[in-house]
């Protein structure tokens, strides 16, 4: 895969939950590249957050794609409906599925991307075998279930393993990376091999405005990729 332009996906955590709409389009107009909606059961994470009704309704509001993370303990039952809510990119956790290889593919019959998730203690072995029907793969940078995490800078060497394994084999696997990513971690991320990068706490808040902040992550990243 040729990587040019880098990624910047907004995880709506942060957001406020009574004013959805009104932060989903104003995401879009920041400049985002497309949002993250961080579906958790209570289960599989110790949280509890977005249904499928919800993103449907922000889906009219803007024209970006939604991806639909879900940190749930089994999602095979319910893709179609994260599907019908408007998300082009639905991820399932490697850790969730009993039977991955079909999953991933059910979410492509279903017309969406498929995207694989691993959690910072699962090995990228673990999805050695699907990366073929994999259009994006998720390397977690904190433990999932709740925003404003610490990055965990140990991940790096999995997501270098990762970049080799995709352009070893000539894949178009997008390579996103989520946790912790702000101004101070973007830059080791991108250097490792990411070219997606999602981040929550570092957009809705700190210096400048939201585009200011989106337009900083983006050039930090690209300027790794000009160093490499």
């Amino acid at each position: 895969m040729t990587r040019s332009t880098p990624q910047v996906v907004a995880s709506v955590l942060p957001a406020d939950f009574s004013e959805l709409g009104r932060d989903v389009a104003a995401l879009e107009a920041a400049g985002i590249d497309r949002i993250q909606w961080d579906v958790m059961d209570g289960r599989f994470v110790p949280n509890l957050t977005f249904g499928p009704d919800v993103i449907a309704a922000t889906r009219d509001l803007v024209q970006i794609d939604f991806e639909a993370h879900l940190m749930v303990e089994d999602p095979d039952p319910m893709l179609e409906r994260w599907v019908q809510a408007g998300c082009g990119i639905v991820i399932v956790h490697a850790e969730a599925c009993r039977h991955l290889h079909r999953t991933l593919g059910r979410i492509r019959d279903l017309g969406a991307r498929a995207g694989v998730a691993l959690n910072p203690a699962t090995p990228l072995a673990a999805v050695e075998y699907v990366l073929g029907i994999t259009d994006l793969l998720l390397v977690m940078t904190v433990n999932p279930g709740f925003g404003g995490q610490r990055y965990l800078a140990e991940m790096e060497s999995k997501i270098a393993a990762a970049r080799a394994e995709i352009d070893c084999r000539g894949l178009n696997v997008e390579l996103e990376v989520d946790g912790g990513i702000g101004p101070s971690t973007i830059a080791a991320a991108a250097a490792a091999g990411a070219d997606v990068f999602c981040a929550g706490s570092a957009l809705f808040g700190g210096p400048g405005t939201m585009s200011d902040r989106i337009d900083a992550l983006r050039a930090v990243a690209g300027e790794r990729w000009v160093l490499q």
